[in-house]
């Protein structure tokens, strides 16, 4: 996932980051060219006054030296300099060590001296379509892709960085940022156990709504994966030994429900059905029904796809809400169908008030954008991603795991 937005965004950093080093070696550049003129009448004056002490100097030797006769050793007068001699010496030996200083080259001394560079607003704006094309090419919703803008730009604009830290920043913040946007999913099994476990134990003397199953109402459009990852969810339940049956209340399509029949036979999961074309609230009523005689724990229900922008079925949704008074309500979505699935999730969720998601053909994604803008948009929890055909390729959304996967 984000494997795209992962490099181009790493191209769009280091773009930043170059702009704000080009300002600063400019700006070096242009101080350096206004203190030229009086650099070099210093260096001139130095080199005066180096040709000066070199020529006094050599005099100076010049009349210590003396006639000496043959065979005679003469030990030879030192010459004792002052302070204020010596002094012009190491000054003259420094300037030689900053001559040496200067062969390194012009960049090179420039750059050394950049420690810190901040990016400005303006600098950040223009930047900023680049930056939210790359968003939205990867999925990510308009309404997300604005507010991981801003959030960024608070958290990078006006503010000093080295220039080894502030890459490593921008991935910060947009993991904060990314973190704040993705609500905590909650632990379904966990969830479906605090309500069905009594149910095991109970008996007629006891409180009527502990025999009462768990009952997960599903919903989305034809094609999403949803009859699939229903089967898959029904597969976790039977290995955490949670019994449950499965309903196939799409009845307005005689495919959807053999399909659901063939996943039941697979499984070896009871599935209740009508004829096609019956009331598919009458479908869910009664598998809860069936499941509250036969102390079953939880009733999966299946309903058929829709177009989300059909009133007429999403009427029909709703009255399968009130007639089975569901537990939960779970959206099943392409993962791969970008703001396509906002849509649909958003009509959905005015529907009926959705409890969580979960987001098919993930492992084929490789952007994961849908995931951050379905759970910004509804503010609700995404619970599973399926990952594969199979049935045990039903994986627990994992906002750290996810968080990972986009390389920040």
């Amino acid at each position: 996932m984000f494997s795209k937005l992962r490099d181009k965004l790493k191209n769009w950093t280091q773009g930043l980051i170059k702009k704000a080093i080009v300002e600063e070696v400019e700006k070096v550049a242009k101080k350096e060219k206004a203190e030229k003129p009086a650099k070099e009448k210093k260096e001139s004056i130095k080199k005066e006054n180096k040709k000066k002490f070199k020529e006094e100097t050599q005099e100076e030797v010049k009349e210590e030296i003396k006639p000496i006769e043959e065979h005679e050793y003469v030990e030879p007068k030192q010459k004792i300099f002052d302070k204020k001699e010596r002094e012009v010496s190491e000054k003259i030996l420094e300037d030689i060590k900053i001559e040496e200083e200067k062969k390194k080259g012009f960049f090179k001394k420039i750059f050394s001296g950049i420690n810190k560079i901040k990016i400005s607003e303006e600098e950040f704006e223009k930047y900023f379509e680049d930056l939210e094309y790359l968003l939205l090419e990867n999925n990510v919703a308009l309404e997300v892709s604005e507010k991981i803008i801003q959030e960024l730009k608070e958290k990078i604009v006006g503010k000093e960085f080295s220039k080894k830290e502030i890459e490593e920043k921008i991935k910060t913040s947009l993991k904060e940022i990314i973190e704040e946007i993705l609500i905590e999913p909650f632990d379904l099994i966990k969830k479906i156990r605090q309500k069905a476990e009594p149910l095991a134990n109970s008996s007629g003397s006891q409180n009527k709504q502990k025999n009462t199953p768990f009952v997960i109402l599903f919903c989305g459009i034809n094609g999403g994966g949803k009859t699939t990852t229903i089967a898959k969810l029904a597969n976790k339940l039977k290995k955490q030994e949670i019994s449950c049956i499965m309903a196939a209340a799409d009845t307005f399509r005689a495919a959807a429900i053999d399909q659901l029949k063939k996943h039941g036979e697979n499984l070896q999961i009871k599935v209740i059905s009508h004829e096609y074309g019956t009331d598919p609230a009458s479908v869910g009523f009664d598998a809860i029904k069936y499941a509250k005689k036969n102390k079953i724990k939880c009733v999966l229900i299946d309903t058929a796809g829709r177009i989300h922008t059909s009133k007429n079925l999403m009427i029909e949704i709703e009255k399968i809400k009130r007639v089975c008074n569901p537990d939960l309500k779970l959206f099943i979505g392409e993962s791969i169908t970008g703001n396509d699935a906002v849509d649909q999730v958003k009509s959905f969720d005015d529907a009926i008030n959705l409890d969580g998601i979960i987001l098919s053909k993930a492992d084929i994604d490789e952007k994961g954008g849908t995931a951050l803008s379905v759970g910004y948009i509804t503010k609700k929890p995404i619970l599973y991603l399926g990952t594969g055909q199979e049935y045990d390729k039903l994986e627990k959304f994992d906002k750290k795991k996810f968080i990972e996967s986009l390389g920040l």
